[in-house]
């Protein structure tokens, strides 16, 4: 047989692509075959027992069309595509999904049609029953909830709510997600399979559970009405109101049903009742409307009759498989919570034998620190023995440093004693200079009110002897008598005689007086710098007092004293030096032999001594002897001991 041949035996194919919830599937089918045969593959290939409530939907002219069964699949209205592509759906819906859907394959169906249905609105819900419905489907998707895996946001790729629901409220995706989350959790233990009935059986109580709406008219008033077919027979809307039928026929209460082109009739079982007639906008329309009505009243009908040996053994199978399922369910739960309580054991086994590899780190660690710390005790209590010796040695060596420190303490006390007395020794002294300065004031003053006296007698006995001499020679002016002949000019030129001898031992005293003077100046001013020195001296002293301990102090202070080179001080010196300078200013001017006594001259009969004592009178020859130059050296004499005295005060 040539290959020619072979090609022209080969039946001629088509391809047709069938799209299910989940999935999609490609078939090449012959030519000859009818839509039975190719929605029998489809079954097949899913593995579907339960074909009564599903069919083939396609789309021709925006009017949905189901492919029928009897009439082959190219000769029926369909779209010329290539592959063609047909909608694996329900096409009728079970009245009680717990009873009547007995595979998991057609539970799962149905699931994600009616799931798809409220997302797109097809079947309208309240939103607390969409946030509930979204937990059953997000159970079904991924299992128990893990706070753990199930982090925040694992919802965000996935739609749950429609958008009607989510426009409605002011909430944000989060929101939602938190909410739906709070119902995930409580469905802690329900299986996939469960869950997805769960979700059948909320789902099939809302009014617009597994309607078919088709726009009708009124025949009598034109109204625009819609025609509802499910499970439980035909009902009537209103336009905008989909959820409360106007006018219900259940299947048990209508006798027939029946169209002419456009015009479809209702008949109800009761022939008194009122025949129920409607427009609808197309022929297909009415066609489908009638497919409908068909099939779900044969699916009541099969409903309230007894079950057919293959339905049996389907439930028979379908119990087996639940009760398989809900032990395997068990065992898996038991298994899950042993192997949880095994992973606990282990991490808790990991976590104590981690804790006791750490403990015995430690212990390791603390015997090794143990030991260093061991050999670095040993080296600190050899190195704490020898500063104990050390110590003890320092000790020793502070005692007798103390016991130094104690003697020259001891020697400083005296020595600072020494120094207190010599400084008040000098004090006295300065106090008794100032007395003897005060004394030389007053002697002052009664010398210069001597030497007023004197003044005053001179003047007296001038004027005495001037009348004597006028009594005595009244004619002596006019009769002048040579002089060198008179006996009483021999008297006189012996006074003169005297009264030269008197003069020159008052220049002798006057030039002793200036000497004597100026010695006093010189030793007043060395006293007086000696008197700087020791103050200077002594407040130096009392600054390094305030500065350094007494211990130190006073061995900086006398530590110019060397007893043994037998060196003194100069404030020693200069107290000594003051000492004799006390001594020349109680005797300031010596005796001389005058005729005068022992202190100074009185002229006098009234004038005092500087001691207080009453003078005795002298002879008028001396006093006419006393001249000027003599009370000029004495005022010197008072001012030069007057201007001492004021110096040497401090």
């Amino acid at each position: 047989m040539s290959i020619r041949g072979l090609k022209k035996k080969q039946p001629k194919t088509f391809k047709v692509k069938v799209i299910t919830m989940d999935a999609e599937m490609e078939f090449s089918c012959e030519m000859k075959w009818k839509g039975k045969d190719l929605f029998d593959l489809v079954c097949r290939t899913l593995g579907l027992r339960e074909t009564w409530f599903f069919g083939l939907q396609y789309t021709i002219k925006g009017v949905c069309a189901w492919l029928k069964m009897e009439k082959k699949v190219l000769e029926q209205e369909i779209p010329k595509e290539d592959p063609i592509k047909f909608q694996f759906l329900a096409k009728f819906y079970p009245e009680k999904v717990e009873e009547e859907l007995l595979q998991e394959i057609t539970q799962h169906l149905f699931f994600l049609q009616v799931k798809k249905q409220i997302l797109e609105e097809e079947i309208c819900c309240s939103p607390e029953v969409t946030v509930l419905l979204a937990s059953y489907a997000v159970q079904a998707k991924y299992g128990d909830y893990d706070p753990s895996f199930h982090k925040p946001g694992f919802l965000a790729q996935d739609e749950l709510l429609p958008k009607r629901v989510l426009k409605q409220y002011q909430m944000t995706v989060h929101m939602w997600e938190e909410k739906i989350t709070a119902w995930y959790a409580e469905h802690r233990g329900i299986a996939r399979d469960e869950a997805e009935m769960n979700y059948l059986k909320i789902a099939q109580d809302l009014a617009m559970y597994g309607v078919n709406y088709f726009s009708i008219e009124q025949n009598k008033s034109h109204t625009d009405l819609l025609l509802g077919v499910d499970a439980k027979g035909i009902h009537v809307y209103s336009i905008n109101n989909r959820f409360s039928p106007n006018k219900s026929f259940e299947w048990s209460a209508i006798r027939n049903i029946s169209y002419s082109e456009k015009e479809l009739t209702i008949k109800p079982l009761d022939k008194k009742a009122e025949v129920f007639k409607f427009f609808s906008s197309q022929l297909k329309v009415n066609k489908l409307i009638l497919q409908l009505c068909i099939g779900n009243h044969d699916l009541f009908m099969k409903r309230r009759r007894v079950d057919s040996i293959e339905i049996q053994q389907m439930k028979a199978q379908a119990k087996e498989e639940k009760a398989r399922k809900k032990m395997e369910h068990q065992r898996l739960a038991r298994e899950k919570q042993l192997r949880e309580e095994a992973e606990r054991a282990k991490d808790e086994l990991e976590r104590r034998l981690f804790q006791l590899e750490a403990e015995a780190r430690q212990a390791n660690e603390a015997l090794l620190h143990s030991k260093e710390t061991a050999e670095l005790l040993a080296e600190k209590a050899q190195i704490a023995e020898e500063e104990a010796k050390l110590l003890a040695q320092n000790a020793a060596e502070a005692e007798q440093e103390r016991q130094r420190l104690e003697i020259t303490a001891l020697k400083t006390k005296e020595e600072k004693r020494l120094m207190e007395q010599k400084v008040r020794e000098a004090e006295r002294i300065a106090a008794k200079l100032v007395k003897e300065s005060d004394l030389r004031i007053k002697e002052t003053e009664y010398l210069k009110q001597d030497l007023s006296e004197a003044r005053e007698a001179e003047r007296r006995a001038k004027q005495r002897l001037q009348e004597v001499t006028r009594v005595s020679h009244p004619h002596t002016n006019r009769y002048p008598q040579p002089s060198p002949v008179d006996c009483g000019d021999l008297g006189v030129e012996k006074g003169c005689t005297r009264f030269d001898l008197r003069d020159v031992d008052l220049k002798r005293l006057s030039l002793e007086i200036e000497r004597e003077r100026l010695d006093y100046l010189e030793k007043s001013k060395n006293f007086e710098d000696r008197l700087k020195e020791l103050k200077s001296e002594i407040h130096a002293l009392k600054l390094e007092e305030k500065q350094k301990g007494p211990i130190a102090r006073w061995n900086e202070v006398f530590g110019s004293l060397d007893l043994t080179l037998r060196k003194v001080p100069s404030w020693i010196k200069l107290c000594e030096a003051r000492g004799r300078q006390d001594e020349n200013i109680q005797r300031p001017f010596p005796s001389y032999p005058l005729n005068a006594f022992s202190r100074w001259p009185c002229i006098n009969s009234n004038c005092y001594s500087t001691r207080g004592e009453k003078c005795s009178r002298t002879n008028t020859s001396v006093s006419n002897n006393v001249g000027t130059g003599t009370c000029k050296s004495i005022v010197k004499i008072t001012s030069v001991v007057c201007s001492l005295d004021s110096e040497a005060c401090f």
